[in-house]
């Protein structure tokens, strides 16, 4: 074999990929979600967004959310439901349904807010508004068993 090593970096990135891909996934199915954290016993985020025009939104995307500290924390203890009122983009007339009843059930008054609920949907803690100190705040916030 005249090149082993790129045999091998082509594994590694693969894998790497393949881990990021997984990394965080986020859903707008919130009952699949609920059945996903249900069976795997995990916490499910809820992120009540305006993700194409809240400027605080688009921050805490970026502070919390894309961070590899988040990424992994998630990839362990939680199920991720994006609940999304955009301006311009387009949704299926279900998820605006779905969202339209989330936010009626937890009384969202504005973006982002941020809700974690166990398997039986008891509200763990609610957030609203963008909060500073990054992914390392945030998952402060969660109870000392999910860490």
């Amino acid at each position: 074999m005249k090149h082993p090593y790129r045999l091998l970096a082509a594994v590694a990135a693969a894998f790497l990929l393949s881990a990021a891909a997984r990394a965080a996934a986020w859903t707008e199915d919130y009952s699949k979600a609920l059945e996903t954290a249900k069976k795997e016993h995990k916490l499910l985020l809820l992120d009540f967004t305006g993700s194409d025009w809240c400027i605080w939104c688009k921050r805490i995307d970026a502070d919390v959310f894309e961070t590899q500290k988040f990424k992994d924390f998630a990839d362990q203890k939680l199920v991720l439901v994006t609940v999304d009122f955009p301006r311009q983009a387009k949704q299926a007339d279900a998820v605006k349904a779905q969202n339209k009843a989330l936010n009626d059930k937890y009384g969202i008054e504005g973006f982002p807010t941020l809700i974690v609920l166990d398997g039986d949907e008891k509200v763990v803690f609610k957030q609203v508004g963008y909060e500073e100190g990054g992914p390392d705040a945030f998952i402060a916030k969660f109870p000392k068993a999910s860490k």
